[in-house]
């Protein structure tokens, strides 16, 4: 029987939590914004964790790809304090990427949204007052 919450699963939770506080406090960059670390994957050796972070209101993908190589330079930096505050034996590399998923949502609710007005418009249009 497997385990329900493996340790990679328990090892990236612990790494997401303690990333969130470490961006906000410890990152004085200016152009890097709001950050919001949205998941983390630990592969099963634990030798590199994928971050996935998003923006608080940026939406040009050149500020997005700015603000990705900012993390990215400062990976070292987050490794290092990273390994103060959990005890592992090896801290994993940190590799991020934009978690585009909240763009990707707010563009299929407005979709949703279109799709209702367009109904409601096409079935007013059908039955003018009987």
């Amino acid at each position: 029987m497997a385990k329900e919450y493996s340790r990679t699963q328990r090892v990236a939770d612990q790494i997401q939590k303690e990333l969130a506080q470490l961006i906000q406090l410890e990152m004085k960059d200016p152009r890097l914004g709001m950050v919001t670390v949205s998941a983390v994957e630990v592969n099963r050796d634990m030798s590199f964790a994928d971050i996935y972070v998003s923006f608080l209101g940026v939406d040009d993908q050149e500020k997005i790809d700015q603000s990705l190589k900012v993390l990215s330079q400062a990976a070292g930096f987050l490794r290092s304090q990273l390994a103060r505050a959990i005890k592992l034996r090896f801290t994993p590399q940190l590799r991020f990427f934009y978690d585009n998923s909240l763009r990707r949502g707010a563009y299929l609710s407005s979709l949703i949204d279109e799709a209702i007005a367009k109904d409601a418009q096409a079935d007013s249009d059908e039955d003018p007052k009987e």
